[in-house]
Formats: structure tokens, C-alpha cells, sequence
């Protein structure tokens, strides 16, 4: 590590340790503390990863000599009140998603960032996928015409055992927990990207999953929605962690001059002159996943099942180069546009609306 390397902290012990931590690394930063709740876990799991420092306090890691940037994962809930802690002790911040409690607090968090000219930026690490960021670049360049017609489905057995073992937050809704934050805010944001903001949704967010009296579960595993963007795109998402069965997923793009969908990380397109692979970027191919040491990960938890293979650290890595180069005042590739805080407020002002629209079973507008 050069001594001119950029100091980082990161908060949560959990996916900001099977991930978040590093990526850092593998950006080029110098992860200096790691906080967690517990502060016995955190130093456990500081000096598995060879962290100088693992500490429950937020304020003693933001203290120390050459920090920079915060990393901050934690339960959303929690979101706000260490976002504004590290702005106020003048460090850049990347935040998890979903970003806020609603897009009140989020604007609020911006608003910190932007008043004290630091580098903010969103979890959305997916704008760096293959096979996203591929299909983004198509439709921008207009490979299927404009637009029209979006489909966004997913199916997966996951969270369906009724015990099924993820972190207590994770089931509160009042917590931010639920599948729609955790996977439709990436879905957003793709569509967002692709396509342009949200003007409306109607929408049903459930819980299908047979759940357990012993362990309360007041967040979704389920959402449908319907919506359209200030483009003309119209769509559906729906996803649903607790279905038996084998996995579903189709994510496709209908234009007026052709359909483009995913396979993976293969995007294919299909128009008058008949269907194609279309040739995937050099600056968006990767090596292999690189999975999380096995000590890091419990063999009954769902939750480190998701962040187990290590899909998401190469789109992540990617994230923090752009953050890194930010913060130094260097130019960065004009796309994917890293996501910024204000990407966190439009995509919590969908989340918003899916779950107002929710509750009173009606349409509602986006401003």
C-alpha cells in the first residue's frame, strides 16, 4: 500500500466485510477500522481481514489519522444518523442501499453532502455489470429503437422456509428490510439508467412466504409492480424470494425497432434481420468470482448466502476505482455514471410511491 493511498473506514460487519471491505482494497484504499454493533465481532473479524482496528464507536474509527471515506453498510435505518456523523467530521461517504427510511431522509443526507462539498455515492454497484451495463450502452445507442415495453421477473426458493435465516433487521419493514429495498432498488436504478425516471407506479407488495410466530416478519419477500417513466416505457417488476421451485428470471427491453434481453451476462437482440449476441465490452469483462474467505460465512444463513459466490465484488471494486478518482480529482469514464446520493433520493421516491400505491391500492404519480 503506497503511503499516498486513501484511508477508508467501513461500518457493518456483515456484507461491509464480505464485500464493501474489499473492494476498498482491491481499489486501492487503506481500510483502517472496521464498526460494528458488537464490538467483539468487529475486532474478531478486523483481524481475520487484517484491520488495524475493529471498534463498536464511530467516533474513535473517524478519529483516527488518514481517513478519507466511510463505507457504510449497516441495517438502513441506521443509514442516516452515521451518514450525517461522517459528513460532519468531513469524510466522503458511499452508502448501501436502500439508501433512507423514505426520500425525505435521503434528501436530507444530499443535502449534508452537497452543503459540505464532499464525494457521495450510492451502493448501486450493478451499473458496472456485464451484463447490465452492456445492455444499457445498446439501448442508449439506440439497438432496439425507442423503449417500450420492459419486463423485470424473478423467481427464487431463498427466504420460502419459514425460518429461514437472515438478520433481524432484514425482517422489519419499520427497519428497511424486505426484498423490494434489497433487490428492487437495483432494478430501479437499471431502469432509471436505461430508460429514465419514474413518472407513476401501481403496485402490491406482500409476503407470500409461511412465516414463523417465534420470529415476527413485518417486511415483504414480494412485490409486483406496474410502471412507466417520463420516456414512454412501460413495464412490470415483480419478484418473489419465497418460491418453491426452480428459479425464474426474465429481464427484457421491447423497442420500436427491436427486443433486447439478458441471459445472465449475455445480452442478446432480436429485430428484423433476426436475433444476436451482441459483443460485450473489453472494459466490462472480469475474471472470475472471488468468494469471501469461508470464515467470514455461516453455513445456515440465506442472508451470507446471497454475497457468498463474490458476483458483486468486481462491479464493486469498479464502483470505489470511480469513487477513489472522484475524491482525487481525476477524470473518470463517462459511463456507467457512478451513482450519487441523488441517484439514492429518485430511487427511494419509487420505493415510496411502490409502497404508498401498496397500502392504497391506486395509481400514484412521481414527481
Amino acid at each position: 500500500m503506497s503511503d499516498s493511498a486513501l484511508g477508508a473506514v467501513v461500518v457493518g460487519t456483515g456484507f461491509g466485510v464480505l464485500t464493501h471491505l474489499r473492494a476498498l482494497r482491491a481499489a486501492g484504499f487503506d481500510v483502517k477500522a472496521l464498526v460494528g454493533r458488537d464490538a467483539e465481532k468487529a475486532q474478531k473479524r478486523a483481524d481475520l481481514m487484517d484491520v488495524p482496528l475493529g471498534t463498536g464507536s464511530l467516533d474513535e474509527a473517524l478519529a483516527l489519522p488518514g481517513v478519507d471515506a466511510v463505507a457504510v453498510s449497516t441495517p438502513p435505518h441506521t443509514h442516516a444518523k452515521i451518514v450525517l456523523a461522517a459528513i460532519a467530521a468531513g469524510k466522503h461517504v458511499v452508502c448501501e442501499k436502500p439508501f433512507a427510511a423514505d426520500a425525505a431522509e435521503g434528501r436530507q443526507m444530499l443535502e449534508a453532502a452537497e452543503a459540505a462539498g464532499l464525494v457521495h455515492q450510492l451502493g448501486c454497484e450493478f451499473r458496472w455489470a456485464t451484463g447490465q451495463a452492456t445492455a444499457a450502452r445498446a439501448i442508449a445507442d439506440g439497438v432496439i429503437g425507442e423503449p417500450r415495453l420492459a419486463t423485470f421477473l424473478f423467481h427464487m426458493p431463498a427466504l420460502a422456509d419459514p425460518d429461514a435465516d437472515v438478520p433481524d433487521w432484514w425482517r422489519r419493514e419499520e427497519e428497511g428490510g424486505g426484498w423490494l429495498g434489497a433487490y428492487g432498488s437495483h432494478v430501479i436504478d437499471q431502469i432509471r439508467v436505461s430508460a429514465g425516471e419514474f413518472t407513476g407506479v401501481s403496485a402490491s407488495v406482500q409476503t407470500v412466504g409461511e412465516r414463523s410466530p417465534e420470529r415476527p416478519w413485518t417486511a415483504d419477500d414480494t412485490y409486483t409492480v406496474h410502471f412507466r417513466t417520463a420516456s414512454g416505457l412501460e413495464g412490470i417488476l415483480q419478484s418473489c424470494t419465497a418460491a418453491r421451485g426452480p428459479f425464474v428470471a426474465a429481464s427484457r427491453f421491447v423497442g420500436s425497432k427491436g427486443t433486447l434481453w439478458l441471459e445472465g451476462d449475455t445480452v442478446r437482440v432480436a429485430d428484423a434481420e433476426g436475433e444476436r449476441t451482441l459483443e460485450t465490452p473489453s472494459d466490462l469483462v472480469y475474471g472470475p468470482p472471488v468468494p469471501p474467505p469461508a470464515e467470514l460465512l455461516s453455513s445456515t444463513s440465506e442472508y451470507d448466502a446471497f454475497h457468498s459466490m463474490g458476483t458483486d465484488l468486481a462491479p464493486y471494486t469498479r464502483l470505489y476505482e470511480a469513487f477513489a478518482s472522484r475524491i482525487q480529482g481525476r477524470a473518470i469514464p463517462a459511463d456507467p455514471v457512478p451513482p450519487t446520493f441523488a441517484d439514492g433520493v429518485a430511487v427511494q421516491a419509487v420505493l415510496d410511491a411502490i409502497r404508498r400505491s401498496s397500502r392504497e391500492k391506486r395509481w400514484v404519480e412521481i414527481g
